[in-house]
């Protein structure tokens, strides 16, 4: 029999039998990783363990405890779920059915409304169809073979789906999983025996590939788990999440609405929502200035003219609003898809020299996407919103500096917003030169420079192949929330072909023009989509330097209203967020409601306080700090204000 030869990732190297499996080779490891491992990567790409190595490779094993483990897992529990749907429901026709980041969702298309009570019946179905341990087996077909295969099943999705594939060019492969077959790339889990805990959440209309003018199919959502305790762990964290959801707490602190006489998508911002918004942009604005930004604004539509040149309207095209065009001008209009392109213009307004060098225009500019109605969630998913966008402008000698420092200014927002866990993904190209401008040798330096950026500041980051803007490389920052959850939140990117696009140019000590690299961040990226995870990483609840009210002053009874007001004018004069609740309500109410609104101090009067000159000081979710005089307050919250000290 020939040998080959298998590298782990601890660059250990075993030899095999060819034609070795990876389960086979688990399981001389040890019997305990053969029983956890779900899927395996093969020199790079993700394979069933069943998958037979017939040459020298390198080899990584992943269990439920790899990302890559948990997507197998959950994308193989979709297919359960199918399975259990088709053998209740024969008419069914399957439109997709993806892992997601937490769990599995599949469009279905049956003749019946699904209830929570029928989804409690499918999850007791897949318990039974798992408990057969059918082997997911993977058989590859041409393009005719599965066309005809699917037309006698008559599911015109799938069909729908093959007629844009090429079999000269995409490796077509359909999974059998006892007598349930999908049109499906792979990989799964050795058998539906694996999956052992699973929890159906919701269900939801979804129209066919997001088009409105296809037919709306049910979304299911679900989860599932190897251990019954990691089910029950996260079904309790889901609780809390509701109890967190930024859309509900958006509501009842009044921050925000979005109301479809306005627009689906478009939120508003009431007064608390917009206290919050501007005391983030004066925060940043305050860092921004001490490291040189500029700041700038710019109009929220442009030439249509701009974007092509820029190379977003064709990139972004499906995702922009139509064209505006007015019957006096001839000119076509967008509204604004990004900033960059005005930044461009405004570097192109007189002639750089390589003294001026590093330029760094910073604005909070508003820009508009179309997602689809489906995809639309409160504020992390919206039409217009506001990113905190600059754009740099350096020479190549200054670049790594330039990127280090914009990551130092993005850990010190995390850090200041209290996001103690954060690690970075550093977003490449990946071969499909259709997706990318510029060219390879450029790219490749950016490449380079990024990672050598990202070292220097001891970043943990993994790379993701394919994931790069079509202009250049990034590093793109995930940060945990307070239950444990990833967020996509600040990006640095670095770009060298729109400076080709616009002909951006410096003249260089030697009197010669030179092209400047361009550095793209945003620490919030978008305004919305941060504030929305604030909420849910709060609670609601803020640091009192970010809170819309920081304290309210209580009076126990209307006669000692005047008092009361004078204490919240004298907080007011130090530019203390106060109010006054001088209703003829009881003062256990009016605690029990501000409470619930989740102000950091409440502030109560009575007699003994106005003889003393005094407050009673009690703290949200803490309760009383006893009496102290009003000097004694101002100097605390001020302090605390001042030092944005996160007291959640």
């Amino acid at each position: 029999m020939d040998k080959i030869k298998i590298k782990f990732p601890d660059g250990s190297v075993n030899e095999f039998d060819k034609g070795v499996t990876a389960f086979e080779v688990a399981k001389s490891i040890s019997n305990r990783l053969a029983d956890d491992a779900l899927v395996a990567k093969v020199d790079g790409t993700v394979r069933d363990l069943n998958w037979k190595i017939n040459k020298d490779s390198t080899l990584q094993l992943f269990t439920f405890d790899n990302d890559e483990g948990k997507e197998t897992y959950w994308h193989s529990t979709s297919h359960l779920m199918a399975h259990a749907i088709q053998s209740m429901y024969p008419e069914a026709k399957f439109g997709v059915g993806p892992a997601v980041e937490a769990g599995f969702y599949y469009d279905v298309d049956i003749n019946s409304a699904l209830s929570e009570e029928d989804l409690a019946k499918i999850e007791k179905r897949m318990t039974e169809i798992s408990s057969q341990k059918n082997p997911f087996k993977r058989n590859e077909l041409s393009k005719a073979e599965a066309v005809k295969f699917f037309e006698k099943k008559g599911d015109n999705y799938k069909l729908e789906i093959l007629s844009e594939l090429d079999d000269s060019k995409d490796v077509i492969s359909i999974y059998d999983e006892g007598d349930f077959t999908d049109l499906c790339t792979g990989p799964h889990v050795p058998d539906a025996g694996k999956i052992k805990y699973v929890k159906l959440l919701s269900v939801s209309g979804s129209y066919w590939r997001g088009d409105e003018k296809n037919k709306q199919l049910q979304r299911i959502y679900g989860i599932s788990f190897p251990k019954k305790k990691m089910l029950d762990d996260y079904l309790v964290a889901l609780e809390e999440a509701k109890k967190r959801d930024h859309r509900k707490l958006g509501r009842e602190l009044e921050l925000f609405f979005i109301t479809p006489k306005v627009g689906s998508g478009l939120p508003i911002w009431l007064p608390k929502g917009t206290v919050l918004r501007e005391t983030l942009e004066k925060f940043l604005r305050e860092e921004q200035t001490k490291r040189g930004y500029l700041p700038v604004v710019t109009p929220h539509i442009g030439n249509i003219n701009l974007y092509k040149t820029s190379g977003h309207y064709p990139y972004y095209k499906d995702s922009q609003f139509p064209p505006i065009k007015f019957a006096d001008d001839n000119e076509e209009y967008l509204l604004k898809p990004m900033n960059c392109p005005h930044h461009f213009q405004i570097y192109l307004s007189k002639p750089r020299s390589y003294r001026d060098l590093p330029i760094r225009y910073a604005e909070f500019g508003t820009v508009y996407r179309y997602e689809q109605s489906g995809e639309l969630n409160g504020l992390t998913r919206v039409r217009g919103f506001s990113v905190d966008d600059s754009h740099i402008f350096v020479r190549q000698d200054q670049l790594k500096d330039e990127v280090c420092n914009v990551i130092e200014l993005i850990q010190v927002v995390f850090t200041t917003m209290g996001f103690k866990e954060f690690t970075t993904q550093l977003s490449f190209r990946d071969d499909n030169v259709e997706k990318y401008g510029g060219n390879i040798e450029l790219w490749e330096q950016a490449q380079k420079e990024i990672k050598e950026a990202a070292d220097k500041m001891n970043l943990t980051y993994f790379i993701a192949e394919g994931e790069a803007a079509f202009y250049g490389p990034k590093i793109d920052f995930m940060v945990k929330d307070a239950l444990g959850r990833k967020w996509q939140l600040g990006t640095v990117q670095i770009d060298y072909v729109m400076p080709e696009r616009f002909n951006l140019e410096y003249v260089g000590n030697d009197g010669q023009k030179h092209r400047p690299v361009v550095i793209h961040r945003a620490p919030f990226g978008s305004l919305e989509r941060f504030i929305g995870v604030l909420i849910e990483h709060y609670a609601g609840y803020f640091p009192t330097w970010l809170a819309p009210i920081q304290a309210v002053v209580l009076p126990v009874s209307q006669n000692f209203s005047d008092y009361a007001l004078s204490v919240s004018q004298s907080l007011r004069k130090d530019n203390i967020r106060v109010e006054l609740d001088d209703r003829s309500e009881k003062i256990g109410y009016k605690i029990r409601e501000w409470e619930n609104q989740k102000v950091p101090y409440m502030l109560i009067v009575g007699e003994k306080e106005k003889e003393s000159g005094a407050v009673s000081v009690r703290l949200h979710k803490v309760g009383d700090k006893g009496s102290m005089s009003v000097d004694e307050f101002k100097k605390l919250i001020l302090e605390e204000i001042n030092n944005k000290t996160n007291h959640n």
